[in-house]
């Protein structure tokens, strides 16, 4: 099985993603996503298969989201993609695409799911 991980190295649950991937045998490309970006629509993509808003692909919890004031309900999903793109910190993490889906992989237990 091949398997895609939007990664950031220093988060614990992103490494235990990771973890559960290899131990599942699968044939993981790591996307250090800080240093290489997903482009708008490949970010649109993967929520979309995922079944989710970008809103709830938002790092809601950093500080730049709030100063951007990307939390608030007005934000459009293409401010919100746009923003992601331009600082990709405020991509929650890991996001995780496999023949069988694409999730959000918070707790990592989730990346069972498309295993």
């Amino acid at each position: 099985m091949k398997a895609t991980i939007y990664h950031n190295p220093a988060c614990g649950t992103s490494r235990k993603t990771l973890d559960i991937l290899r131990e599942a045998g699968a044939e993981v490309e790591v996307i250090e996503y800080l240093k290489q970006p997903p482009a708008k629509e490949e970010l649109r993509r993967l929520y979309a298969r995922a079944g989710i808003w970008p809103r709830e692909g938002l790092r809601a919890k950093e500080a730049l989201a709030r100063d951007l004031d990307m939390v608030s309900v007005r934000v459009s999903d293409d401010a919100i993609l746009d923003a992601m793109v331009a600082d990709p910190i405020l991509i929650e993490r890991p996001l995780v695409e496999t023949d069988k889906g694409v999730v959000l992989a918070r707790p990592q237990d989730r990346v069972r799911e498309i295993l």
